[in-house]
């Protein structure tokens, strides 16, 4: 069971560390090199508009890890016994990883449901934690 709760926390960083690959692709697109390294952020004008996509994925991926990881931790310490959190768990990466494929090619409405489920799998983990040890 517990194992869940780990793989869920290394997959999903696993999947912040993936959003770099959209942005790299953008910013390659856009004419980054090494001459203009030291002003990345420079570019985002410069940037196809699947590349500001990407950008703007690849911050919220690093949002969504901040609730993520304490959450993961949180049921890692409190071992839940709860089939939901386990499901919650292992949804997260995964529908993490979709909401990315969907924001980069702008699907609004797949990242939306994706970003919802993915704040909804966090939440569980929570509820079913605090539900422990209450």
């Amino acid at each position: 069971m517990q194992f869940s709760y780990a793989w869920s926390l290394c997959l999903s960083v696993l999947v912040v560390l993936a959003s770099i690959i959209p942005l790299t692709l953008g910013r390659i697109k856009a004419g980054y090199s090494v001459e203009n390294m030291s002003a990345p952020r420079a570019l985002f004008n410069d940037l196809p508009d699947f590349g500001k996509r990407a950008v703007w994925c690849h911050q919220n991926c690093w949002e969504s890890i901040s609730l993520h990881a304490p959450a993961c931790l949180f049921c890692l310490l409190i071992l839940p016994d709860s089939n939901l959190a386990i499901i919650a768990a292992w949804t997260h990466p995964f529908v993490r990883l979709l909401y990315i494929i969907s924001y980069v090619l702008n699907i609004p409405a797949a990242r939306g449901l994706c970003w919802a489920i993915g704040l909804l799998s966090t939440l569980i983990l929570y509820k079913e934690g605090i539900s422990q040890i209450t």
